[in-house]
Formats: structure tokens, C-alpha cells, sequence
């Protein structure tokens, strides 16, 4: 299951009042996914010379293109 119907899942499921309009959740999960990825972004190691860097990027990237939809968790 990709992360993105996971938290339209989530907000669906939430006593936010969304006014039942088509698309309401998809707005909503956007601005967080968004959050998510500049967030992951900005905490991946510019080298990866240790061991633990680059695992720690391969982590990283395998997460954004989880938020992105390319790849399925």
C-alpha cells in the first residue's frame, strides 16, 4: 500500500468535516506529503562515505520515491 492512500485512509477515517467534496482528501494529504519530502530531503547526507551514510541515503531515496508513488512500501 503507498503512503499516500495510507494518510487519505487516515483523513477519511478522522472527524475533520472535508464538506464531502470529490477530491477533498487528495487536497489535504497533498500540502503533508509535500511536507514530508522536503523534510526527508534535507536530512540526506550530501556524501556517503561511511557505511552509514549511504545506507542512510539508500533509505532516504527509497522513501521519497515511496512519497511519490514510484515504488510501492
Amino acid at each position: 500500500m503507498k503512503f499516500e492512500e495510507l494518510l487519505i485512509a487516515a483523513i477519511q477515517q478522522s472527524e475533520i468535516p472535508l464538506r464531502f467534496e470529490p477530491g477533498a482528501e487528495e487536497a489535504v494529504a497533498k500540502p503533508v506529503i509535500e511536507m514530508l519530502q522536503a523534510w526527508i530531503t534535507a536530512h540526506i547526507p550530501d556524501d556517503s562515505d561511511s557505511e552509514f551514510d549511504a545506507g542512510y541515503r539508500a533509505l532516504a531515496v527509497q522513501l521519497l520515491a515511496e512519497l511519490d508513488g514510484s515504488v510501492t512500501g
